[in-house]
């Protein structure tokens, strides 16, 4: 009885959705280390790019548009974050966008352990 009720409530994906599943929780894994490391950010973005296309048309398909659109983001932001930092207030972008980014890949986890799309 309890076999049928965990297959009823979970949804079986095929081996493509599993690979795409992993593949963004390998790079959402990397982002967070780059939260704290800086070379990793870039390194989870890029296997995020990398991988995009092998999940195309798999459930998981838009964590990796999250993820990159994260990075890019949060680069370009950085930078200003950077470049304002000499007035006082690019240390407040600078925090800004750490939340932010926090935000948005323990929401894109959040997500993908409950086998959901980003946007859904």
């Amino acid at each position: 009885m309890s076999d049928m009720e965990i297959s009823a409530t979970e949804p079986s994906l095929s081996s493509k959705d599993e690979a795409a599943k992993t593949s963004a929780l390998i790079a959402y894994g990397l982002m967070i280390l780059g939260l704290f490391t800086g070379l990793f950010w870039l390194v989870g973005a890029i296997w995020a790019m990398v991988k995009k296309g092998e999940a195309a048309g798999t459930l998981f398909e838009d964590h990796y548009s999250n993820i990159i659109k994260t990075f890019w983001w949060g680069f370009g932001l950085s930078i200003i974050g950077f470049v304002l930092a000499f007035v006082v207030v690019g240390y407040f972008v600078l925090l800004a966008v750490w939340i932010w980014s926090i935000y948005r890949i323990i929401k894109g986890l959040a997500k993908i352990t409950s086998n959901k799309s980003y946007n859904s």
